[in-house]
Order: structure tokens, then C-alpha cells, then sequence
């Protein structure tokens, strides 16, 4: 995931907070903001309460994978703001792309089968 499709400052997360609608699972939340841009960005945010330096990071990785292989299923003019719920530190890989592929169908950004 290039440079272009994250989101890393602070005015940029709370306009897409205050602006955007919120969906959630157990392990996930998900903010999403329709934007002009022609490719969707991605927003990360793993809180202390989740776990060490090691498992935040592993959570980020797997997001980050899970969007890389959903990007051709994704809405392109969108950005998302993942929070990762504690209970997201139990998932393997799988797992919790399944879990984010549940939640975003719930806000309809991802197509139901």
C-alpha cells in the first residue's frame, strides 16, 4: 500500500470521525467518509489496551493485507478508519479478515455474494 492511500494526520482522522459514519463488530470499528480522491486511504488505529508493541503491529499487518486483497471489491473514492477492538488480538489471519470483511458489509462498502 503506497503512500498515497494512508491517512496519518490528526485533522484528517478527526474530520473523518465528526463526519463519517461508524460501523462495528467485536473486533472491529470502522469509520468511512466518501472523499474526491479516485483511490480509497486507510486509516489505522490500534490502542495499548490491545496488547504489546508485537500484537498492535501484527493487527496493523493483517488489516493492511486484508485490504490489499479486497482493493478490486472496494468502493474507490472512500476513506476508512479502522479501530481495532481488544478482542482483536486472539484473531489469526483469517480470522480477522473475516471479521473485517463482516463488518464491512454491514456498512455496505464491500458487495454481499
Amino acid at each position: 500500500m503506497n503512500k498515497d492511500q494512508r491517512i496519518k494526520k490528526n485533522k484528517e482522522f478527526q474530520q473523518i470521525f465528526k463526519k463519517g459514519k461508524s460501523f462495528a463488530n467485536r473486533q472491529f470499528i470502522v469509520y468511512i467518509l466518501k472523499s474526491e480522491q479516485t483511490e480509497f486511504r486507510l486509516g489505522l488505529s490500534v490502542s495499548k489496551k490491545v496488547g504489546n508493541a508485537v500484537a498492535r503491529n501484527r493487527i496493523k499487518r493483517y488489516i493492511r493485507q486484508t485490504f490489499l486483497e479486497l482493493k478490486e471489491e472496494l468502493l474507490p473514492n472512500v476513506d476508512y478508519i479502522i479501530i481495532a477492538r481488544p478482542q482483536a488480538a486472539t484473531l489469526d489471519f483469517h480470522e480477522s479478515k473475516k471479521s473485517l470483511e463482516h463488518v464491512l458489509k454491514i456498512a455496505r462498502v464491500l458487495p454481499k455474494e
